[in-house]
């Protein structure tokens, strides 16, 4: 799989994912929202990691600047 990530992209979701989880945490956010949004913040540090998001790929956006 390309890259198709930017480092500020990667960086976003990283900390949207630490805030999700924070508020979690601190029992802020509860039931059933706490679940989506744990879901949608674990997905957002497993594509950072991997630096690929599939549906930027289904619409043809690249974040980064890296030519493949």
């Amino acid at each position: 799989m390309k890259i198709n990530m930017g480092l500020l992209d990667r960086l976003i979701r990283i900390v949207v994912a630490l805030v999700v989880g924070y508020l979690y945490y601190t029992g802020v956010i509860s039931g059933t929202l706490a679940v989506v949004l744990l879901i949608v913040a674990g997905v957002f540090v497993l594509t950072s990691l991997l630096g690929v998001c599939p549906i930027y790929r289904l619409m043809g956006v690249r974040t980064c600047s890296r030519k493949d």
